[in-house]
């Protein structure tokens, strides 16, 4: 990330020079307290340098708003800088009569709400994109009740789909020499498996046979957007204990024929409806077997966070069931969707499906801390990666909602008498 922190801070220098030299001209105008005035400053201005100062100031006004103006502030907008439906039939009716490339191009102009170039006039700011991704992540906070946020949610989220394309992603090793503001973070958003301590973040990171990766964008470089972690071993761990207890032995590296992918945590709440973990997974698949030329498997030891609520919502008694009812009852809640849409009920099974990996074997008593036992009575699922059939199998499960199975749990179909 050098290089672009290094860009970065060149093109922030030369903007700071400019808005000083901006801010002693005469003909600058005014950074209005009041926010109204604010964004009309913002909407009306048409120079580079001059945009970029306004859209800053506006965005520290926005940020100081309480949850009330918030909401106003955003109201006015929709009401202000939404579509010209007027202006948009004449040129939807200009272009019937006419089509014209020109036409055309009036019509895709008046059809876009006037609030997402502010948008992107606010992108321009001092850490623009990453006050958006906040700002987004306030609107989400605040939709439920408020309805008419959802306008701005749905712009937002398509400009950060622009915005955050995996070919704009930059993949880097998270280890224990990773700066301390990074590593904090780590350990901030680690949603699946809690870090405790330096001490457990350092048994991930240090040792030789564990592995974390993170996808930036140049233009968030101190913000990981998602985050894997993963642990290179011999086997496949039926327990997510062997993998992140403090004091074990560590793999050799002659030994290692396995990466497992134990905790993957989206770290941007304003940015949930953009999919990065599936190019994650194959990025840092591919990437550890150039590295590794003795790794032949790759898969997942993924908890099974629905499955409680499931049950309850089913009135199937759990108390005290035994091995091969608790089974029997997964198998059911993975591979009979109550979905509309028939895709799995599990959303981390729809995640890993989706991504082509196979259903590989249920691991009974492998979370057994407070929060595996209360989401999934201690049960996790490897799920398996096979490099050569991931796009085969994405393809068949998108189409036919087929969930591929290894032969281990179409066994356990069987012996367990489940009917499709």
């Amino acid at each position: 990330m050098n290089f672009f922190q290094n860009l970065l801070s060149s093109i922030m220098s030369r903007s700071l020079l400019k808005k000083s030299s901006y801010f002693r001209s005469k003909d600058f105008g005014v950074l209005h307290d009041d926010i109204d005035m604010a964004l009309e400053s913002v909407m009306s201005k048409s120079g580079e340098v001059s945009s970029l100062v306004f859209a800053e100031h506006l965005s520290e006004l926005i940020e100081e708003l309480d949850d009330k103006e918030f909401v106003k502030f955003f109201d006015a907008i929709l009401e202000k800088y939404d579509i010209d439906v007027n202006s948009l039939m004449k040129a939807s009716n200009k272009y019937s009569q006419n089509k014209t490339q020109r036409n055309l191009e009036i019509i895709l102009q008046t059809s876009q709400p006037k609030w997402v170039e502010l948008f992107k006039r606010l992108n321009t700011a001092n850490e623009g994109t990453l006050r958006l991704v906040r700002l987004r992540e306030r609107i989400l906070q605040l939709k439920k009740d408020n309805p008419s946020l959802d306008f701005f949610d749905k712009s937002l989220l398509k400009l950060f789909k622009h915005w955050f394309n995996p070919s704009f992603l930059v993949l880097e090793n998270i280890d224990w020499t990773t700066p301390a503001n990074i590593l904090e973070k780590i350990i901030a958003y680690e949603a699946v498996h809690e870090i405790n301590s330096w001490d457990d973040l350092r048994a991930r990171l240090a040792p030789e046979d564990r592995k974390c990766f993170a996808f930036f964008h140049p233009l968030m470089p101190n913000e990981p957007l998602i985050f894997v972690e993963v642990a290179l071993s011999r086997g496949m761990p039926e327990t997510i204990n062997e993998i992140i207890k403090i004091d074990r032995s560590v793999t050799l590296d002659q030994e290692i024929n396995t990466a497992v992918f134990y905790s993957i945590s989206n770290c941007q709440a304003g940015l949930s409806g953009i999919s990065f973990g599936n190019f994650l997974i194959k990025r840092v698949a591919h990437k550890l077997k150039q590295e590794n030329a003795g790794l032949d498997n790759f898969a997942t030891l993924s908890p099974v966070p629905d499955f409680t609520k499931w049950m309850n919502k089913k009135s199937i008694p759990h108390q005290g069931m035994d091995e091969d009812a608790l089974l029997k009852q997964a198998l059911i809640y993975l591979l009979k969707s109550d979905r509309e849409d028939g895709f799995p009920n599990d959303p981390v099974a729809k995640f890993h499906l989706g991504n082509g990996a196979v259903l590989g074997r249920i691991n009974l008593n492998a979370d057994l801390s407070d929060k595996g036992k209360n989401q999934s009575k201690g049960l996790m699922i490897n799920y398996i990666y096979n490099l050569d059939t991931l796009e085969e199998n994405h393809e068949s499960f998108f189409k036919s909602k087929h969930i591929m199975q290894s032969d281990l749990i179409k066994t356990l179909v069987k012996k367990l008498q489940i009917h499709n």
